[in-house]
């Protein structure tokens, strides 16, 4: 039918798109599902009044059908009654009903092909629709780990490996120089304290002994007698 036709020649230019066009992806499969879903709710549409069509149809057909037994009950009456012509009048009418019950009957049969055929597109396009469903997940999954991958590779593009390397060599040295001024620092902080503890006992030492050995001298050199002080 035109209308399967048209769908499904929607669907495929959707899907096509995904490759000829240099569009965001995200938004090109948004638009092919949404595209899906309104030929999904057409198609379904479409099979509703089919099928609601043979119904009526059958309907017909089956009033068409009674009428002509109605009118072939009348025509033996009529007959029963002697009334030739009334019950040939009565068999013409039992003709147009049922040449008209047959005919509609062939249509029907008709119709049914075409509501099996309907539905089995409507099954086809509701597995596709789940399918593109489920694909659009997947390639926005991929396209944002694309996205992130390119963003980090363009990130670091821009970074000079030697430049990059020549800071970090930079900052050693920095550090180290800092390490060094500490441990110098700490040395002359030790220093500084030795000195400030061992120099006042060592001059007091000093002392004493410069005492000791004045005093020795001085009892090896006092003489028996005391000595008058000079006049002045």
């Amino acid at each position: 039918m035109a209308l399967i036709d048209r769908i499904l020649s929607l669907v495929r230019a959707n899907l096509n798109s995904l490759t000829t066009k240099a569009e965001d992806p995200e938004t090109i499969l948004e638009q092919t599902v949404n595209q899906m879903q309104e030929d999904l709710l057409h198609l379904r549409q479409a099979v509703a009044v089919a099928i609601a069509t043979q119904k009526r149809t059958e309907r017909q057909a089956t009033q068409a059908q009674s009428h002509a037994h109605e009118y072939y009950r009348r025509a033996q009456l009529a007959l029963q009654a002697g009334n030739e012509q009334l019950a040939r009048l009565a068999l013409t009418k039992r003709k147009s009903y049922h040449e008209t019950a047959s005919a509609m009957w062939v249509q029907i049969q008709q119709q049914q092909s075409i509501v099996g055929r309907l539905k089995k597109d409507l099954q086809s396009l509701e597995g596709k629709l789940a399918q593109a469903r489920a694909k659009k997940d997947m390639y926005i999954a991929r396209s944002t780990a694309a996205q992130a991958s390119a963003n980090i590779n363009e990130m670091l593009a821009g970074i000079n490996p030697k430049g990059f390397l020549y800071s970090v060599e930079q900052l050693e040295e920095k550090v180290q120089q800092l390490e060094a001024q500490s441990q110098a620092l700490a040395e002359l902080t030790a220093v500084d304290l030795k000195s400030s503890y061992s120099s006042p006992l060592a001059s007091r030492n000093h002392i004493d002994a410069e005492l000791t050995a004045l005093k020795v001298q001085m009892l090896n050199d006092t003489p028996s007698q005391p000595q008058q002080l000079p006049n002045s």
